[in-house]
């Protein structure tokens, strides 16, 4: 049940009227990280499934892209990010973009300090791409922690 609404359990964006100018910023910021992303769909649903089962955000892990299976996503990408260090199904670049999610949510300063970790980004990702990834994250992490704190939208299935 919402924290701060009367709010159907399948509804993700109802809570949305209680800060009105803040959602609509924060609606444009979703947009941005879905539309305008130039990290590769599996490099951005690899990382934002990490995110999401970090957050233990239901809602988060059950979102989907309409667009993923014809990027190469496919539900195997999603079952395994947990195993993201081990599982074969994931490309050097997937890999480094998962540990970057993990420790984002969970040893941010780590990360930061953590020159091996940049030199392994620097051979994968441009500047660029790195700035798209951490602006992700910071969505991802920010918005799931928020729905699951909330209790907002934790049965639904986003298609995106």
């Amino acid at each position: 049940m919402s924290r701060i609404g009367d709010f159907a359990d399948d509804d993700a964006a109802a809570w949305a009227v209680k800060s009105p100018d803040i959602g609509s910023g924060l609606l444009a910021f979703t947009n941005a990280v879905y539309q305008k992303n130039r990290l590769p769909m599996r490099v951005r649903e690899l990382a934002r499934m990490v995110i999401a089962l970090s957050n233990e955000c239901v809602v988060c892990q059950n979102t989907r892209d309409s667009d993923g299976v014809a990027a190469g996503v496919d539900e195997d990408l999603y079952d395994h990010a947990a195993q993201w260090r081990t599982w074969p199904g994931y490309s050097e670049q997937e890999r480094i973009a998962a540990e970057f999610a993990e420790r984002f949510a969970s040893d941010h300063t780590g990360l930061r300090d953590d020159e091996d970790f940049w030199q392994r980004a620097r051979e994968h990702f441009s500047d660029e791409l790195m700035a798209d990834l951490a602006l992700s994250c910071a969505l991802w992490l920010g918005m799931g922690r928020m729905l699951r704190t909330l209790d907002i939208g934790q049965a639904c299935k986003i298609t995106l």
